[in-house]
C-alpha cells in the first residue's frame, strides 16, 4: 500500500490529508490546540480512530499513542548524533532516518515494514509511505506525525 501525506498549506493548526494511490483521501488529521502537538486522525468516513500527543518539556521528543481513545504506546526519539532513530513501544519496531533525515525505514528485527520518503520541492511536507501490509498503516501514520511533529518543534 503507498500512501500520501499531504500537510495543508492554509491552517491555523496542523492539518494533513493522507491519499491511497488512486488520489483518494483515506485519512485526515487535524491537530487540536493544546501545549505541544496533539494530532486526531480520522479515516474516510470522518471516524475518529486515533490520536497521538506530544509530551512536552523532555530532553529527547516522545509521542503518546491512542486507537480509539485507549492509550497503546509510545513512540520516541533515540539519542544520535548524525542519523535520527525512533522506537515505538507498542510492537518493538525501530525507525531509521538517514543523515538529510528526508528518507526512513521502519523495521521489526531486520524486517522492512515500510519505507518514508520525504518529497522535496512542495509547498508543504510532503511524504510518501510505502506500507507492506495494509493493517499497518494506522501505526506508519502515526510514526510519520510523530516525526514531521518533533522536527516542526525543533525548528521553532
Amino acid at each position: 500500500m503507498k500512501l500520501l501525506f499531504r500537510q495543508r498549506i492554509f491552517s491555523w493548526l496542523d492539518s494533513y490529508d493522507i491519499y491511497d494511490e488512486d488520489n483518494r483521501v483515506v485519512f485526515r488529521v487535524e491537530g487540536k490546540l493544546s501545549i505541544g502537538h496533539c494530532l486526531y486522525i480520522y479515516d474516510c468516513n470522518h471516524e475518529h480512530i486515533g490520536t497521538i500527543k506530544e509530551e512536552v518539556f523532555r530532553l529527547l521528543p516522545k509521542f503518546r499513542m491512542y486507537v480509539n481513545d485507549q492509550y497503546i504506546g509510545e513512540i520516541y526519539k533515540e539519542l544520535t548524533f548524525f542519523k535520527p532513530k525512533y522506537h515505538v513501544e507498542c510492537n518493538g519496531w525501530r525507525i531509521q532516518g538517514n543523515v538529510w533525515e528526508w528518507d526512513y525505514d521502519v523495521l521489526d528485527n531486520h524486517q522492512i515494514i515500510a519505507t518514508i520518503s520525504k518529497e522535496l520541492f512542495h509547498l508543504s511536507d510532503t511524504y510518501i509511505l510505502d506500507i507492506k501490509n495494509d493493517q499497518d498503516a494506522l501505526y506508519v501514520l502515526m510514526i510519520v506525525l510523530a516525526i514531521d511533529a518533533e522536527k516542526c518543534s525543533r525548528n521553532n
